[in-house]
This record gives C-alpha cells, structure tokens and sequence, in this order.
C-alpha cells in the first residue's frame, strides 16, 4: 500500500535530517535523502502553490491532515520545530533542491531560533521556504501600524515643541515607539512603509520626520541589521531634521527657489541638530551621526562640507537614502510627487554619487517591480492598488483592485494575488493623481499587523 505522499514528505524529511546527523552533507547517501524529499516536494508543489506544515494545538499538520498518531518521523519533525521555536513551514512552487539542504543543515545546528534561520535564509537566498515564528506567551501581540504611525507624529510633535520651548526633550517616547516600529518592520515589513504615503502638508516637519524613520526601517532591514541596530536607526531617522527648528520659519517653507544665503542657513541644520540631541537622554554617538552627517553624498560632497571627508556611518548613508525617497514622493509647490516606480528609477540614477550603492539597492530590491503603493494597470485593462509585496520574492503582489476594465470605480475593492510569473499581467503604473486615488485611505490593518481585505481573487 502506497503511503499518502503528503506523509510521504513528514517520512522523506525526518529520514533526511536524520541521515545528516550521522553523515557529512555530500555523503552520497545525505545527497540522495535531500534530493528524494526535494523530488517529493517539486511533484507536490506542481499542483499548488505552496505546502504548509507545522503545529496546531501540540499536534503536526502537513495541508489539511493532522498526524494525530504520532509516527516517528512525526515527533521527529515536530520536536525539531519547536527547539527552533517555529511553528511551521510553508514550502512554496519553485523550491530549489539547495533550500532544501540549507534548511536541513541549519535545523541541525544548535542554539538557532527563527530570527537566526530568517537571516540565514536572507544570506543564502532561500526564498521558496517561508518560516512562521512561534509567538512567546509573553509576547505582546504586534501593534496596529496606524496606532504606531500615529503616535511617531505625537512624539515628534512633542519633542518639537520641547525644543522651541527651549526645553531638552525626553527620549522615552520616542524609544518607545521605535521599539515598535521594528518590531512592526521585522514582522511584516510593508505595513508602516505604506503608511509612509501619508503625506500631511500642514504638518510637512512632522510627518516626514516619521517617513524618513519609517523608510530608514525598511533600508535597514532590507541591509540585515540587527533588531538593536534598527533602533538605532529609527530613533536617528525620527530627530534627523531637529536642526531646522533653528532656521527661519520663512525660509523652511519658501515656496520658491532658494537664494544662496538661504540655502547657506539650511546648510546649518544638520550641525544644530547634532548639538540638540546631544543632550537628550539615550541617544548615542550613532544617533548623532544620523542627524549630523544625512546630507553627505557618497562621493563625499554634500553638507556639512567641514565633514565631506569624513567617515560616514552606513545608518547615516541609510538614512539619506530614505530622507531622499521621502522628499521625492511628496507634493512640494515646485514639484510634483514622484509615483513610488519613479522613485525607485530616480533612487536608481543617484546610486553611486549622492547614494551608497551598498544600501541602496538592496532597498530598491526589497520594494519590488511594483513597490507598495503603486496604482497599476492589468493587461485586463483593470486598475488596481499595490497594497503587500512579497519580500522573499518581490515580484509576488497583493492588489486591490479599485477600476473595472470598462474603467468603472468599483464600491467594494477586491483583492488579487499575483505570484511570480503572474505579476506579467501588470503592465504598467498609473499615476493615482489622474484617477483621483488617494492610495493611503486602502490601508486598513488589523491588530496583528495584517492587511484586511473584502473579497479574494487569486491568478491563475
């Protein structure tokens, strides 16, 4: 009697890992257990897009069964779940036999939680497998990206108004709420990066003091920092622009071109608003680095112009990157605001002398063909909202589609999810200005840090 082959695969991966303990990985024999749980896996993966194992309420699960008996290779594959505190894997169409092997070497090494397979996956460029974290019970559940967004704008609004009071403003808000902006970032890395859209011009300071951090977020993950390196970043991207409070109000919001004494006053800012933070409780000499060196450019021009030749940290470089995606995307009187493709193109033509190669395109990577944010129009003629990319594989999209193919304003959006080869029938981007879109009011998020949606279409 022939096994079910999703069983199959619990057999094929226990008897795998096993054979890598008692063997090295090119023994002939480890090679031949990888390849068959691969073959078994690619056979599975031609008839869906993806195959979900792990632990529900203490019991294995591959798709829909449950491995209530407890075979063997069951407890096998469940104990090597929880000792690195997974709650499951999702192979996915695609899979490489190499995944395979990274996974199974990495499951076998010691003292390894999910953060640390994450980053490995990201190093060796495992993107067909994706790993669910097992959520502590002390864990507190990830926070609404608009309540986070929403209170970045009140702490810097607060520290702000601290300084024009002539007060030293407190830093425990801020770390507060960068806390859990990474934790937001790490978790589901598009959610406050959308939120960056916002774009209150009444408020212009405020709101692109959260964008810079938020942006810098993204840069930082898409480059791997650590989590304690993330907050580095987003504390700096949040005070970056402190130094302005210090510049004529009138100059700040000139309307028009700039003269060259005004140009040389807003030169000044960096330099006031390292003298700022300085004082401020927590801040450390990278956060300074921040605020002092984002205007220097790769090719070591820029301002302040005493340091052009100065070492410049790699979150300042960050940090400059997304201060300059922010400033691109937003509606100024002298220019309109690039869509998030033409951001990425322009982003793109600085590389290499206003912006670090090394952190840039690794940012431009993470955001896809079609970055989050992006109004696009299908081969179908619809029009439809980019509202998640898939990190692990860029060109998979979420959509809400908004306008029918007779160009007809839908009452009710409806999600579609384009894997890979699908996201062709995107064919172009649509300026949401023409088709009076505002992109932010389609990003309702749930508790937990997901996207909600009405109703699902998948491609076929």
């Amino acid at each position: 009697m022939m096994l079910d082959p999703l069983r199959q695969i619990i057999l094929n991966f226990s008897g795998a890992y096993k054979g890598m303990k008692l063997y090295p990985p090119q023994h002939p024999a480890v090679k031949r257990q990888v390849q068959e749980l691969w073959q078994e896996l690619d056979r599975q993966l031609r008839d869906r897009k993806s195959i979900k194992l792990g632990i529900m309420e203490g019991t294995l699960f591959i798709e829909d069964q449950l491995l209530a008996e407890g075979t063997p290779a069951a407890v096998e594959v469940e104990r090597l779940l929880e000792i690195h505190e997974l709650e499951g894997l999702e192979f996915q169409a695609g899979l490489r036999e190499e995944e395979i092997q990274v996974l199974l070497e990495t499951l076998g090494r010691q003292g390894i939680d999910s953060d640390g397979l994450a980053g490995i996956f990201r190093k060796k460029n495992v993107d067909h497998i994706r790993l669910s974290a097992t959520r502590k019970e002390d864990e507190p559940k990830l926070e609404n990206p608009r309540k986070i967004y929403g209170r970045a704008l009140k702490v810097v609004e607060k520290i702000f108004q601290d300084v024009r009071m002539g007060k030293i403003p407190s830093s425990n808000e801020a770390l507060s709420v960068v806390r859990s902006m990474v934790q937001i970032t790490l978790a589901e890395p598009h959610a406050l990066f959308a939120l960056s859209m916002l774009k209150d011009y009444d408020n212009y300071t405020f709101t692109h003091s959260v964008n810079v951090s938020v942006i810098a977020l993204a840069v930082g993950r898409a480059c791997d920092l650590s989590e304690e390196k993330l907050r580095t970043l987003g504390f700096g991207g949040l005070l970056h622009d402190l130094g302005k409070l210090k510049i004529d109000h009138a100059i700040i919001n000139k309307p028009g071109r700039l003269t060259d004494e005004e140009f040389s006053q807003i030169k000044t800012h960096p330099r006031m608003g390292a003298e700022l933070v300085t004082n401020m409780e927590g801040v450390t000499p990278e956060v300074i680095d921040i605020v002092l060196a984002h205007h220097l450019r790769y090719d070591s021009q820029g301002y302040p112009a005493d340091l052009q030749n100065a070492n410049v940290s790699e979150m300042a470089y960050m940090a400059a990157i997304a201060d300059t995606y922010d400033a691109i995307t937003t509606l100024r009187s002298y220019q309109r605001p690039m869509t998030p493709r033409k951001a990425v193109a322009r982003l793109r033509e600085l590389v290499g002398t206003v912006l670090h190669p090394k952190y840039t395109e690794p940012f431009i990577t993470s955001l896809g063909t079609f970055p989050v944010g992006s109004l696009v129009r299908l081969k179908s003629n619809e029009i439809g909202l980019v509202v998640w990319v898939d990190t692990r594989d860029p060109d998979s999209v979420r959509l809400k589609i908004l306008f029918d193919k007779n160009g007809n304003r839908l009452d009710k959006p409806v999600q579609l999810d384009l894997f890979g080869e699908d996201a062709r029938r995107i064919v172009s981007e649509v300026d949401p200005y023409t088709k009076g879109v505002e992109v932010t009011d389609y990003f309702e998020w749930g508790e937990g840090g997901d996207l909600r949606v009405e109703s699902v279409g998948v491609a076929g």
